[in-house]
């Protein structure tokens, strides 16, 4: 016997599709709902049994058989409801007849159901929020495309999730309470209103048809390497249910996971295919199919591993790793002062599916790029996605073992551990202990450069990351312009002072660079310029990004080069003429390594400053930063660690933590030796709340100083004496082995796991003062592409079709001005050392 068996309505059939419009198409003939098999008449004409005020005759239906369901596909075409009508108003009744020869004694011989409407019975087409409280949709809830569509859905795309509203019709089950008896027969009792019956079908199976359980966790382990091996697209479909994304489960041991030294900081993306796993609710009589790119590899009984907890294919292993669950009430708090501090984190089952708290994501995006998409307060660093909480969070975790995860950026100690939740039990505390306290060495830490976040929740990831400043930058990408809504023209500061987000802006260029302008009190225009992809389609070079630092320095703002040197053609000039208080590293790329100690090298004081270029939620702010160091006399505002930041006392740090003195001078500092100079002493030191491998006091671009730690150590330490004849600089750096390796499971590729010293400078004799001709000329040959750039390529508007934002008459002079006095610098240094130019 079928599970479920479809009736034959054919010869009551009166109404065909007109009865939905003249144009509609609703399926008919043989389908499937939800996985149930329903049979509508096939002919156009006559195909759904229709009832009105005309037709309102009642109708018997021969059944002659047992069942433990009867299922309607039916639907009402016209409703008062939204006239002001009552709900539940009775469309009809639904009569069942037994057998009467097996209805004896106490058994019931009829069973008569009135049909309401929104319980048993809802309106085609259905307004929005009237759906049923009892009948389900014909529509299951769906997914969401998982990597392609329609532009015009990409916000929709990120609920992931589509509610499968009524189309055409609603299914209801009616659970009947004799099911050993024979049902003779089923008789339409209409009440006047207009409706429709397009098919019956009876249930056969002891089971709702369905489903009534939560989803379920589901680990898929591929059997066959080369199914295991292939770059993750699994598929899983469920017939009577529905199955969530599947997602790769981590490739590491809980025990290897917890034991990793780059605990806190995320962990490798699994991109095979196995192990994954899937969130599943299902009848028993569901058939969940296992594919990977339309390839079927396994498929199996939901009822059976329901029962066996297991089933081994051949090549799959499918498994429910369900244990129950708690809703949980999670504390992180200070070790010390036992209050509760922000801070990001992680709940995972040992097996690795994740249990992030209610209002979070377990999967950002669904694992997927999620530029200009930070929703949420998420961060996924590799496999891990990070909630950010003030310090408190609730939602499911599963009971037994659970690993829990609580990070607060570089100076607290971040946890990993195992932790149990027994049954009934609603409380969680963690601790995280601090093991520095920067601040209170008047090191304060910054992040130059993010985007996207607003204000609000720029202050909560900051007050997470133990970062006290974030400079929120507004810019234009092409057509598209961001942040602009935050704009406020001053600090907007933390009740407690320890936290700012500052609004300014990162103006953009994509031939002549980037220049982040912090602190502005006014918006500074254009912010984009000169076309794509900075800018509009066919859009006129209007400014230069000297123009966009002056207009800066005007109000008392600081300018940044930021992710030096790209886009490479006006830094040099910026760099020439005292533009550009500071450059920005964004990675250990040692071309920018290169470019910046090239400047130095040509005699040019540039502090050096991190910062993130947050434009993602696979970006954690903070994560590479700027410290920068106030006087002991002057208090934590915005516009002195600006001001400090200018003054060279800086380190950019993605996690190690580190002092540098020469003769007992800091950093930014000049130390000053007579005659023909001499020996300085120099010490160094980096700490970490991860290993770090080497130390290195770098002259000129070249190591003259090391201490090495081949397995890595949270502590490193350097002194050395070191003969000096000539003006020169030096600066620490600290990294992984080399410096320019990096560690085996760093998530977050070139930002992580190093940290640079703005330089100290030493004079010889008289005032600081450095020259490479090398350098000067590859200044110079950027300052003539530039020129070149804006002469030959860039797109202009006719000096008399248009007034530009300067009010200058000869606009191309105006734009050449800049780069004509940077070689003038340049030339006007050459000719004082007496070089031939």
């Amino acid at each position: 016997m079928q599970d479920y068996e479809p009736i034959d309505l054919f010869p009551s059939c009166n109404v065909g599709t007109e009865c939905f419009g003249a144009h509609a198409k609703p399926p008919i003939g043989r389908q499937w709902f939800h996985g149930l098999p329903f049979a509508i008449g096939a002919d156009p004409a006559l195909c759904f049994i229709g009832f009105d005020a005309s037709n309102n005759r009642p109708l018997s239906i021969p059944i002659a058989r047992t069942a433990r369901h009867v299922l309607f596909l039916h639907a009402m075409l016209e409703s008062k409801i939204l006239e002001g009508g009552p709900i539940g108003c009775v469309v009809a009744h639904y009569v069942f007849r037994y057998d009467p020869q097996s209805a004896i004694g106490n058994r019931q011989s009829e069973i008569r159901f009135p049909i309401r409407e929104r319980f048993e019975i809802g309106a085609i087409p259905m307004e929005w929020g009237q759906m049923t409280f009892r009948a389900q949709s014909d529509r299951k809830h769906s997914l969401e495309p998982r990597d392609a569509g329609s532009w015009n859905q990409t916000g929709y795309r990120m609920c992931e999730v589509h509610q499968g509203a009524p189309k055409h019709y609603y299914i209801w089950a009616w659970k009947n309470p004799q099911p050993n008896l024979p049902i003779e027969s089923l008789t339409i009792e209409p009440g006047g209103d207009r409706f429709l019956i397009a098919a019956i079908t009876l249930g056969h199976v002891d089971e709702w048809p369905f489903p009534r359980r939560g989803a379920r966790d589901v680990k898929i382990t591929l059997k066959q390497a080369a199914d295991a091996n292939k770059p993750f697209q699994m598929e899983v479909e469920v017939n009577r249910g529905v199955a969530a994304y599947p997602y790769a489960l981590p490739a590491r041991s809980a025990d290897e996971f917890i034991a990793d030294p780059f605990r806190g900081w995320g962990e490798p993306l699994n991109t095979r295919s196995s192990p994954a796993y899937v969130k599943i609710a299902a009848t028993p009589s569901a058939t969940v199919t296992v594919k990977h790119a339309n390839e079927e590899l396994a498929k199996v009984n939901w009822g059976e591993l329901e029962r066996r907890g297991k089933i081994e294919t051949a090549r799959a292993q499918i498994e429910i790793v369900n244990r129950g669950r708690n809703w949980v009430h999670v504390t992180v708090v200070d070790d010390e002062t036992r209050k509760p501090i922000p801070c990001r984190v992680h709940f995972r089952s040992p097996e690795g599916i994740p249990y992030q708290p209610h209002g979070f994501h377990n999967h950002v995006n669904s694992n997927l790029n999620s530029w200009h998409r930070d929703v949420g307060g998420d961060v996924r660093l590799g496999q891990i996605t990070y909630a950010y909480i003030d310090g408190t969070c609730q939602g499911w975790l599963p009971r037994g073992e659970v690993i829990v995860e609580a990070v607060r950026g570089f100076e607290y100690e971040p946890l990993r551990v195992k932790s149990r939740i027994e049954p009934g039990q609603r409380e969680l505390t963690l601790h995280l202990r601090r093991w520095t306290n920067m601040n209170a060495r008047r090191w304060f830490s910054g992040d130059t450069h993010v985007h996207f976040l607003g204000t609000q929740g720029a202050h909560r990831e900051a007050q997470a990351e133990d970062l006290n400043v974030v400079n929120l930058l507004q810019s234009q990408w092409g057509h598209l312009f961001t942040n602009l809504e935050d704009w406020i023209g001053k600090p907007s500061v933390s009740d407690d002072g320890k936290t700012i987000v500052y609004c300014a802006q990162e103006n953009r260029q994509h031939i002549l660079g980037h220049l982040s302008l912090l602190g502005l009190k006014a918006p500074v225009m254009p912010i984009g310029s000169g076309g794509p992809g900075e800018a509009e389609m066919g859009g006129t070079l209007e400014t230069t990004m000297s123009h966009w630092a002056d207009a800066c320095h005007a109000q008392g703002g600081t300018v940044i080069l930021p992710h030096l040197p790209n886009p490479n053609g006006e830094p040099a000039a910026l760099v020439a003429t005292g533009r550009a208080d500071a450059v920005e590293m964004l990675h250990r790329y040692m071309y920018g390594h290169s470019e910046y100690y090239r400047y130095l090298n040509c005699g040019y004081r540039l502090p050096l400053v991190g910062g993130t270029d947050k434009m993602s939620s696979e970006v954690a702010v903070g994560i590479c930063r700027t410290y920068v160091q106030l006087p002991a006399d002057e208090p934590f505002t915005y516009d002195n660690w600006c001001k400090a930041l200018r003054a060279g006392r800086t380190f950019l740090s993605s996690g190690p933590l580190v002092s540098f003195t020469v003769n007992g001078a800091r950093i930014g500092d000049t130390v000053r030796l007579t005659g023909n100079g001499g020996t300085v002493e120099v010490e160094a030191t980096a700490e970490c709340v991860f290993p770090i491998h080497c130390l290195q006091i770098v002259q000129e671009g070249r190591v003259v100083a090391e201490t090495e730690e081949a397995k890595g150590a949270r502590r490193l330490h350097l002194k050395a004496r070191l003969k000096v004849e000539r003006h020169t600089w030096l600066a620490a750096r600290c990294a992984g082995p080399t410096y320019t390796a990096l560690p085996p499971s760093d998530p977050w590729g070139a930002r992580g796991g190093f940290a640079h010293t703005s330089p100290i400078y030493l004079a010889v004799g008289d005032d600081w003062r450095m020259f490479d001709q090398e350098t000067a000329q590859y200044m110079l040959t950027l300052i003539e592409g530039s020129l070149t750039y804006i002469r030959e390529t860039a797109l202009h508007e006719p000096d008399d079709h248009a007034m530009h934002h300067h009010g200058e008459r000869d606009h191309l002079a105006y734009l050449e001005r800049p780069f004509h006095e940077a070689a003038e610098a340049i030339h006007r240094r050459m000719h004082q050392l007496v070089i031939p130019h």
